[in-house]
């Protein structure tokens, strides 16, 4: 059932999850929550991995929570529910923190728990046809597992109007608020994705991990003494690393650094 819920294709450095659950939009039940979280781990952990794009099936990119799903928790237990909850958070934690970069290519609707997952991803590129919902309040409910990311992408502003709201914004707004970076037309989606795994390639697999970890370290923190010297501990640390090394040396030698693919 994994391998139908979520597909997986890998091209050189590059893999493709592609959410494949077309007849209910891409909706989440805990089957594929699951199969999600294990392959985003297999793919991090797969050395000849660079570079993860997130993709889906069908009209919709995810429209949030299966129905079927939501009838079985209406009967949960809060012990039962709090299980699930974890699993959800669990695979918004693992995509968000993913040691390599990802790129979420967002062609249609993405409702609720799909809003987690773009603002989970490094880089998000839309067409015109993506629409958006934090529709959560809409059923009497809090988008909670997703909020951390959700308001690290659109601040804390756009956050108190969508989250109460509930209404839907299509992609020229999400570029607005921050969800996503690009939106361009359907016909140059994969163009411009693959131009985009293009740049992320270019550069240094350990220091684009660090640089990840960087965002987390000095974000709404004061600059302070301590953040001074964490920042200037991280670039020494990182000078010293063969890829450091090899990195400062291809540019004096004007040549390509040898993470670079051939």
């Amino acid at each position: 059932m994994d391998g139908e819920a979520v597909l997986v294709t890998i091209e050189g450095s590059v893999a493709r999850l592609t959410l494949n659950r077309a007849a209910i939009h891409n909706a989440f039940d805990d089957s594929l929550i699951v199969a999600l979280t294990a392959r985003l781990r297999e793919l991090d952990a797969n050395g000849q991995v660079r570079v993860v794009v997130l993709a889906a099936n069908g009209k919709s990119f995810s429209a949030g929570a299966d129905l079927n799903w939501m009838k079985r928790m209406a009967s949960y237990s809060e012990a039962e529910n709090l299980r699930d909850a974890v699993a959800l958070a669990d695979l918004m934690h693992t995509l968000s923190t993913m040691s390599k970069p990802s790129v979420a290519r967002v062609h249609g609707p993405a409702y609720g728990g799909g809003v987690g997952l773009v603002a989970c991803c490094d880089i998000a590129v839309g067409t015109p046809a993506a629409s958006f919902s934090l529709s959560e309040v809409r059923l009497g409910l809090i988008p909670a597992v997703i909020s951390p990311h959700v308001v690290a992408a659109i601040g804390e502003r756009q956050a108190r109007r969508y989250f109460q709201t509930a209404e839907r914004f299509d992609a020229a707004q999400a570029l607005r608020i921050g969800l996503l970076h690009e939106v361009v037309d359907e016909a140059e989606l994969d163009a411009r994705i693959g131009e985009m795994v293009g740049h992320l390639l270019k550069g240094g697999p350990k220091s684009q991990t660090e640089a990840k970890r960087l965002i987390e370290a000095v974000t709404n923190r004061p600059i302070d003494r301590a953040l001074v010297e964490d920042t200037a501990e991280r670039i020494a640390r990182i000078r010293v690393t063969p890829e450091g090394r090899e990195g400062v040396a291809a540019f004096l030698e004007k040549r390509t650094p040898a993470w670079v693919p051939k």
